[in-house]
């Protein structure tokens, strides 16, 4: 009996594995400017002009449960098993959508909570993919899924607070404070929450926790570095240039998913860990 994973559009992933792994992907939704689109309709370039134009803040939403569960019921059709890993429901409700769907569908699926977005999603949706492929059984797989995910940190650099008081992420008059002493932050995820762990004024600020974060992985045992962004802000090649000497694979640099870029705002950059 085979094995089926399922994610959402919120991975960052690199173009062609997707279809090499056999993925199926369901598109979170953005509203801009009263036109609704699915998260996979727009690239990169395309999401970014249109936010930067858009009168106000695009809208992301949540797949329906009903969506979920026609690809479960699709997927599932040939006796197949479903592994389906989701962005942290610290951010979004989909994961939940996902578990009110798999008890909508006869098939056979397993819904995890990643505790994580973007590529650090992408470390546990390989995985799994990867071992699937190979055969490996249901209770392997959630195995290695949660030592990835217990091996995995995830840190994002915010430029601009703008979309974060916009998003309701934090309060107006700290936004306006911010922006106007030209702050910028690092927030990290957790699986319970997402912490600021540095603020500063200038991109100073994001050099030199690139540096000590450099410094901190010294000695450590590395699997995987990779670097997401919105809108190619200049940090994202220092931290490449920075980090690379301390991981034997290469760093892949991403331009980040439309529902990151809504939130974190131009000039975001996320960098993302795996350890062995």
């Amino acid at each position: 009996m085979s094995i089926k994973i399922v994610t959402d559009s919120t991975i960052t992933i690199e173009p062609g594995l997707v279809e090499e792994l056999d993925i199926t992907v369901v598109p979170l939704t953005i509203l801009i400017d009263g036109v609704l689109y699915k998260d996979t309709d727009l690239n990169s370039e395309e999401f970014i002009e249109k936010m930067q134009s858009s009168k106000t803040l695009p809208k992301t939403s949540q797949p329906p449960v009903g969506v979920f569960a026609e690809v479960y019921d699709d997927l599932g059709a040939d006796g197949s098993q479903v592994i389906s890993i989701h962005l942290t429901k610290i951010l979004s409700g989909t994961v939940e959508a996902a578990r009110q769907a798999s008890n909508l569908t006869n098939t056979d699926v397993t819904v995890i909570d990643s505790e994580y977005i973007d590529q650090a999603l992408k470390y546990q949706v390989v995985e799994a993919a990867r071992l699937a492929k190979d055969g490996a059984t249901k209770e392997e797989i959630l195995a290695s899924i949660e030592n990835v995910k217990n091996n995995t940190e995830l840190f994002i650099g915010v430029a601009t607070l703008e979309n974060l008081v916009k998003g309701g992420r934090i309060g107006r008059a700290t936004g306006m404070v911010g922006n106007l002493l030209n702050f910028k932050i690092i927030l990290q995820l957790t699986s319970e929450e997402l912490a600021q762990v540095v603020k500063g004024r200038g991109n100073k600020t994001f050099t030199k926790w690139v540096d000590e974060y450099a410094n901190s992985l010294e000695g450590r045992n590395i699997k995987e570095i990779s670097i997401s962004h919105a809108g190619y802000p200049p940090i994202a090649d220092y931290a490449k240039e920075k980090l690379q000497p301390y991981v034997e694979k290469e760093i892949i640099s991403l331009p980040t998913n439309s529902t990151i870029a809504t939130h974190a705002g131009m000039g975001a950059f996320a960098v993302m860990t795996e350890f062995e």
